[in-house]
This record gives C-alpha cells, sequence and structure tokens, in this order.
C-alpha cells in the first residue's frame, strides 16, 4: 500500500515549524520544511489565534515549496504543563482449558487497560501499552504463549485540556488546514531521535523549546514516564531582560551569542559590550553574571524534570543517558549542566529515525516536526485504510 506524503505541524512557543514527510526505501525521508516565528503562543498555549495563524501559513509555504506537495491536512504536535499521564490496570482471567495466553487474550486486557476514566474537561492523546504481569510475574513484554491464570497490563494514558487542544487545532483550521491527529511533542521528539538500543537501555529525552520543557524517559524499551514543564528557552531571555534591563531581542541576541548554561570559571572579569540606540551610552556587562542568570534558570528547568522522574522511580533505569532535543540543545554547556544534574552521559539528540535533515543547521530542533512524520507514517501503516491520515493531501503538484 502506497503511504501518501504526510505533514506535520508543530505551532512552539517560539517558532512553528512544518515538515513534509514521504516514504523512500522503507524509510520516511523529509522532502520540505518550513519554519517562522511564532507570536500569539505563551508556555505552549494558544493565546491569540489570528497571531499564530500567521507563523502557520508561512511555514506551510515554505515546506510545500520544497516538498512540491500541496498541504491541506495535518498533523499536530502538542505540549504544555497541562499535559498528562494516569496509570491504567487492565486485568484478564485467561480461561481456556491449557491456560495459555493467545494473541485474542492480548488484545482483550489491552482493550480494557484503555478504558480510562477522565474529567470531561480532558482528553486523550495516547495510550502507550507498558509491561504484561502473567500471574504474579510483572515486567513481561511478549506473554503470548505463556501459562498464567490472571494476565495484567498497565497502560499509560497521556491526556490534555480539551479546550487548550482545540484552541491550537483551531489555529490550523484558521489556516484553512484540517487536522486528522494529535501526539504530544515529546513523544515525536523521542521517535525521531532515539534508538531502539537506546530505549533498551534506559534513556530519558528531553526536549527544550521556547515556552516548555518535554521529556519521555524509556526504559527495557517501554515508555516509563513522559510529561510537560511550563517553562523553556523564552524564560531564560527573560531572566536576562530583566535582569539588565533590555529589550527582549536583545537579550535573545546576547542569549544565543554569549550565554551559557555553566559559569565558566575564566569568565570572571570579562565583560560583554551591549549594543545601544543611537544617542544612548555604551553599556557593558559582565560574562560572569550573564551565565549565572542563564544557569540559575537551566538548573533549575532540568532539576524539575529529575525530580518528576525521581518521583516516578525512573532514575536508576537510565542506562542509556540523557538525550536533548529543541533549539534550546543548542545553549553552551547545557549537556554538561544536565549531565551533572542527572548524574549521567548527555548528548545531543537529531532525528536518526528519518532521513533529508542532514544539512540542517540545527537538526535538533526539527526532531519534533520529523518525528511527527514518522508518527503519522506508521499510523498508516498500522491502520492501512483505515488511518485517520488516509488521502492526508487532497493532491500533488509538480513543478
Amino acid at each position: 500500500m502506497a503511504i501518501p506524503p504526510i505533514a506535520a505541524l508543530e505551532i512552539g512557543t517560539s517558532r512553528t515549524v512544518v515538515c513534509v514527510g514521504e516514504s523512500e526505501n522503507g524509510r520516511v525521508k523529509i522532502t520540505g520544511t518550513g519554519s517562522y516565528p511564532t507570536t500569539g503562543v505563551r508556555k505552549g498555549q494558544i493565546f491569540d489565534v489570528t497571531q499564530a495563524r500567521t507563523g502557520v501559513e508561512t511555514a506551510v509555504k515554505q515546506a510545500e515549496k520544497q516538498s512540491d506537495v500541496s498541504i491541506w491536512q495535518v498533523l499536530l504536535a502538542l505540549s504544555g504543563g497541562h499535559i498528562m499521564t494516569t496509570v491504567n490496570p487492565g486485568m484478564l482471567t485467561i480461561r481456556s482449558s491449557d491456560y495459555v495466553v493467545s494473541r485474542d487474550h492480548i488484545e482483550e486486557v489491552i482493550e480494557n487497560a484503555k478504558e480510562v476514566h477522565l474529567d470531561p474537561d480532558r482528553q486523550v492523546l495516547h495510550t502507550i501499552t507498558q509491561t504484561f504481569t502473567v500471574d504474579d510475574q510483572p515486567g513481561i513484554v511478549k506473554p503470548e504463549g505463556m501459562r498464567c491464570k490472571m494476565l495484567s497490563l498497565n497502560v499509560m494514558a497521556v491526556h490534555g485540556v480539551k479546550s487548550r487542544i482545540e484552541n491550537a487545532v483551531n489555529v490550523a483550521k484558521s489556516a484553512g488546514l484540517e487536522v486528522v491527529d494529535v501526539a504530544f511533542s515529546g513523544v515525536c521528539a523521542a521517535l525521531a531521535a532515539l534508538t531502539v538500543e537506546q530505549k533498551r537501555n534506559g534513556v530519558v529525552l528531553i526536549d527544550l523549546g521556547g515556552g516548555t520543557t518535554n521529556y519521555v524517559a524509556y526504559s527495557n524499551d517501554v515508555v516509563v514516564a513522559l510529561g510537560s514543564v511550563a517553562v523553556g528557552g523564552d524564560h531564560v531571555t527573560n531572566d536576562i531582560a530583566l535582569a539588565f534591563n533590555i529589550p527582549q531581542n536583545s537579550a535573545e541576541e546576547l542569549k544565543r551569542t554569549e550565554g551559557s548554561a555553566l559559569i565558566d570559571a575564566e569568565s570572571g572579569t570579562e565583560r560583554i559590550t551591549l549594543k545601544t540606540a543611537v544617542g544612548f551610552e555604551e553599556r557593558t556587562l559582565s560574562c560572569k553574571a550573564l551565565h549565572t542568570v542563564i544557569n540559575a534558570r537551566m538548573d533549575e528547568t532540568l532539576r524539575v524534570v529529575r525530580a518528576r522522574l525521581h518521583e516516578a522511580g525512573v532514575l536508576p533505569h537510565v542506562g542509556g543517558g540523557v538525550v536533548l532535543t529543541g533549539g534550546g540543545a543548542y545553549l553552551r554547556r547545557v549537556t554538561e549542566l544536565a549531565q551533572r544534574v542527572f548524574g549521567a552521559p548527555c548528548r545531543i539528540g537529531v532525528p536518526v529515525n528519518v532521513d533529508g535533515l542532514e544539512q540542517e543547521d540545527q537538526p535538533a530542533a526539527l526532531c519534533t516536526a520529523a518525528g511527527l512524520a514518522l508518527y503519522g507514517h506508521m499510523t498508516y501503516e498500522d491502520r492501512g485504510v483505515l488511518a485517520p491520515v488516509k488521502n492526508i493531501f487532497r493532491g500533488l503538484f509538480r513543478r
């Protein structure tokens, strides 16, 4: 079955990104990307649909031009502090005469576990199968063919506030797009950046966005924790602006060109000259002071994630270390800071499970959108003609 091109839309706090993914030799290749500064979004949440629409329209046009594909339907990535998880158990008594677990038994217990009861104002984004328990033996990944009287399973339901999800969908609709599916940004970034070996060994992916910090933890190839913290790179920028009484755009440039997530010992006496408007006196600030401001916010953010993972009991099981994605992954020395906070190796993650982004300057910033395109292809393959992404494009045009 031929899979049509699939478009992925991420309306981030800082940038809006669109990726078009097409099947090529059994892998997904990103054939077009679009990116534009976002307005109308704060901490991952829409506060002005009209402003946010501008970024969507521009990014879509860029992706269409690169890919020669006419985009009218998209998958949408979501994040924000309202994203939560609920682990729901499902149980099934095996009544067959031989007590052997069959495929039908597994599907039935999965359906039982997926019956998650949430407040009416919340919407399920994903139901992620964790591990099975065969009688009193937990941690079973593939129970088919095993003998037991009771088969149990935990399913992690990822859910968010309906109104906030609908607001993001309405931005896409206002740009003339139909949203056929939604997914959690952290899951998407993990799909793009993590290898099978990393997931098996245990790994934490942290996506450092402009308004949110998303995380996903794997152990034994199973998602064991995930979430979103409503703090991101824009908060660092705001801290710099307030600390040194400078405009936001100047603070952002300062963060990118001179910033560091750790306080450099050799920067104690160094001064940074600030750009000033005509007629104003030249100003300088201490390089160490700048790094101190950035370090305080980044350290706090990473420790919030660490505390959540500690509470979930997963930190001892992340032998694969920490992988950073998102635009914030390129802040100088942030991998060193993460290594100190988590006590584990840390590196910048790139989209290793899709092709076509090898020449990008900052590929880690595209992991969410690229992973969402991959998610769309996986969904299509899994559900076939019943997939929500069927005929995701009205047609193709080739110049």
